[in-house]
């Protein structure tokens, strides 16, 4: 339920005019402005009563990722850890910036940034929105394209990611990735099948 549509709106068209900055493409399109139209339309296929902090959280969840390169980090599983920590900071305050610009309450941000943030997934609503959103995008719409970028992994290594992705998800978005309403990437599927049997 969105509270003030206007001010919403308003918000979105902030969200959206910082990913189109972004210089990277993806079907002639800024490469996170993309992505955040594929989290709006997951979102409201999968949970059209999410709250109105989820329906921000998953527009602003990569806003101007192409700032934080992973390059600025130590190239180690520390390094990843710690650019995964910076990233969802800036990306929470950036998204917390263009909120109030956008006239929301102090309360309604900090809502947005924690999920933005990755804050209590499992425990916070909205974290876990997100996270099932997210979860549900890459299957979709990215899934395919990361499995052929990386050629040198094996069946083993593509179980454990896809076990990963699964384990992040709730119940009910596994459900629904289950349900026939989500285009499974045709050649995985019996990856996937195998990974979540």
């Amino acid at each position: 339920m969105i509270e003030n549509q206007e001010r919403f709106s308003r918000a979105i068209t902030l969200f959206d005019a910082a990913n189109a900055e972004d210089p990277n493409l993806d079907e002639g399109q800024p490469k996170e402005l993309l992505y955040a139209q594929r989290m709006s339309d997951m979102i409201a296929r999968f949970a059209p009563e999410a709250s109105e902090a989820a329906q921000l959280a998953v527009r602003a969840q990569h806003i101007q990722r192409w700032k934080v390169p992973r390059n600025t980090y130590p190239m180690t599983k520390e390094g990843y850890h710690a650019w995964r920590t910076g990233l969802y900071t800036f990306q929470a305050d950036t998204a917390g910036d263009l909120m109030r610009q956008a006239g929301y309450d102090e309360a309604m941000i900090e809502r947005v940034k924690k999920a933005v943030g990755k804050r209590g997934i499992k425990s916070n609503p909205d974290t876990q929105m997100l996270e099932d959103v997210a979860g549900l995008v890459f299957i979709e719409h990215y899934m395919l394209a990361f499995a052929h970028s990386k050629p040198e992994y094996d069946e083993a290594k593509w179980l454990e990611i896809i076990r990963k992705t699964w384990k992040k998800m709730s119940k009910n978005a596994q459900a629904f990735a289950l349900s026939g309403e989500l285009n499974l990437p045709e050649p995985l599927v019996p990856l996937i099948t195998k990974a979540i049997s």
